[in-house]
């Protein structure tokens, strides 16, 4: 067994900063290339996928994985949840009924109950016969007046109290599926990898090229106006949408999609105080009616998604790979928003378009304002299908692991595949068992979440959670 084995780690996102968390613990050498100044950059994620209950039309398979994924998350990751619950309504014009989806919600349920009864220390998402509940109009209608009646209701008082009852189908949905905050994560990443000695991580550095070299990869690099190689045991490609780049320098095998996608962040004077759930309006994608997902964060602010054309989704925005190379190739206007900035013109005419559209549901809301820039990036999918929800890695050839995951969530699993690949080379010798992942004091996370926010331009209250644990 060789404990030193050395790891190269390309990307320093939610996949590589926890793959270099993790097997620093485990007393490997990790190198963590980062071409930002900061960990966890990349497309916007604020959802914690307990159930995939905001894809109705992905398989059960894939729902009860998210479930199980995300359950492991969040033991994990306990400090960057939003601990409130999802509102899921149908409009009216659905073509689907909001009783389809009462048997996958079952199975889900009974799926959850079987995990806390495997181990109780998955009782995450509070007590399973709690996992969703429904609620009439005439339960609503009695919320609206402030007739609580149970600890669940009070979510649904300011539902009940701002969303337009006439365009919904009835029973609405509360499921416990949990918000996210990705500068939360990247801020107890860089705290956490500070203080393992055998991860070295180096910002503001590009990977220009990957060579094979005696049973070994060379790397060369560029940090700042430095040039270098180094020689690793290992190669683990975690560059997010930009993984195509590491293949094509390897030519293995590839297939896959690149998505670029924007949310939109807004401040709602009107709300300011107010504890809301996070609520889902169900629509078909990429039409004039996608899904409208209303994200809150403390004091008024709000991130939207609308998947329509004119606001998350790009009708030119997904693009495959080719057999002349395994990078797929976005548009110029889309690397222009990623590597440098958006024009003033375009954060107004589709933040604005993003609060008309939830506006439609939430009349009142139509007097939020742009509160920042977009939250944005492109998302890698693998394969050819781009309503996959679930992929952790790939191994295209000997000591190379691909990592692909779509969702945050599937990260645990992903970080298990690859120790079982350094188990069999001999590297390791075992899995380590330790949660929560990164043990870090609340105000240091939120004060260095703040920095980061400031950082990249965004206001300083994404950093902060609405709801601490509430388990």
């Amino acid at each position: 067994m060789n404990q030193k084995a050395k790891i190269a780690v390309i990307g320093g996102g939610v996949a590589g900063a926890s793959t270099a968390l993790y097997l620093g613990n485990l007393g490997l050498e990790v190198t963590l290339f980062e071409r930002e100044t900061s960990l966890v950059n990349g497309p916007p994620f604020c959802h914690l996928h307990a159930g995939g209950n905001l894809y109705p039309n992905i398989s059960d398979e894939q729902c009860i994985k998210l479930l199980k994924q995300s359950i492991d998350f969040l033991r994990f990751y306990p400090h960057v949840v939003d601990y409130r619950p999802t509102v899921i309504a149908l409009p009216n014009y659905c073509t689907s009924n909001v009783n389809n989806l009462f048997p996958r919600l079952k199975k889900l349920q009974k799926e959850y109950e079987l995990l806390i009864e495997n181990d109780p220390k998955n009782r995450v998402l509070g007590e399973s016969k709690d996992y969703y509940r429904l609620y009439s109009k005439e339960q609503i209608e009695d919320l609206k007046e402030g007739k609580i009646t149970n600890s669940l209701d009070k979510w649904m008082v300011p539902v009940a109290q701002n969303i337009d009852l006439t365009k919904v189908q009835f029973p609405l949905i509360l499921v416990q599926e949990y918000g996210l905050n990705l500068f939360r994560l990247g801020a107890s990443m860089a705290l956490a990898l500070k203080k393992i000695e055998e991860v070295q991580v180096l910002f503001n550095t590009t990977v220009t090229n990957v060579v094979k070299d005696k049973n070994r990869w060379n790397i060369s690099y560029q940090k700042d106006e430095e040039i270098a190689q180094e020689n690793f045991d290992y190669l683990i490609n975690a560059t997010g949408f930009r993984t195509g780049k590491i293949d094509d320098f390897l030519d293995v095998p590839c297939k896959k999609m690149v998505e670029f996608k924007a949310a939109y962040v807004t401040k709602w004077e009107q709300a300011e105080g107010t504890l809301f759930p996070e609520i889902i309006f169900h629509g078909e994608r990429g039409t004039p009616q996608g899904m409208g997902q209303f994200t809150p964060y403390p004091n008024g602010h709000f991130q939207l998604h609308g998947m329509t054309n004119e606001i998350t989704l790009y009708k030119d925005g997904l693009v495959a790979s080719t057999a002349l190379s395994c990078q797929p190739q976005l548009k110029p206007n889309f690397i222009e928003k990623i590597e440098k900035s958006w024009s003033k013109e375009e954060v107004e005419q589709r933040t604005k378009s993003a609060i008309q559209h939830l506006s439609k549901f939430i009349p009142s809301f139509s007097q939020a304002r742009v509160g920042s820039k977009p939250l944005f990036g492109a998302q890698q999918i693998p394969g050819d299908d781009p309503s996959l929800r679930v992929a952790e890695v790939s191994f295209p050839t000997e000591k190379y692991a691909r990592c692909e995951i779509v969702k945050v969530s599937s990260v645990i699993d992903m970080i298990d595949s690859i120790v079982g690949e350094l188990i069999k080379l001999g590297y390791v010798d075992k899995r380590c068992n330790f949660e929560p992942m990164i043990d870090e004091k609340e105000a240091d996370i939120t004060k260095v979440a703040e920095l980061i926010c400031r950082e990249r331009e965004y206001p300083e209250m994404l950093a902060h959670r609405s709801v601490l644990g509430l388990q």
